[in-house]
């Protein structure tokens, strides 16, 4: 729809990923969160590793937020490919 009305390209493809960053920062952020305060009950299960270990905490979240921007990178490709006319007739 915004192709239509004159966006390019590039701006939904900015768009979609920007929106797509926040939402995984923010997941990233509560799940550092979550972990950090789980780690009293996860010391005694761990076996010569630290429950707060900082390059594990570190290589998930950019793992995950590679994953995230991945994620939302293909459906961007797709919507700007989409002929203007094409989304303006099924709407």
């Amino acid at each position: 729809m915004r192709l239509a009305l004159g966006a390019t390209g590039g701006d939904v493809m900015r768009m979609i990923l920007n929106k797509g960053l926040k939402l995984a920062l923010l997941g990233v952020t509560c799940g550092l969160l979550a972990a950090l305060a789980m780690t009293r009950a996860l010391t005694s299960l761990l076996y010569e590793v630290s429950a707060t270990d900082p390059l594990t905490f570190t290589i998930m979240a950019v793992v995950l937020v590679c994953v995230a921007l991945l994620a939302s990178y293909l459906p961007a490709r797709r919507a700007t490919r989409v002929d203007p006319l094409t989304a303006l007739r099924y709407e």
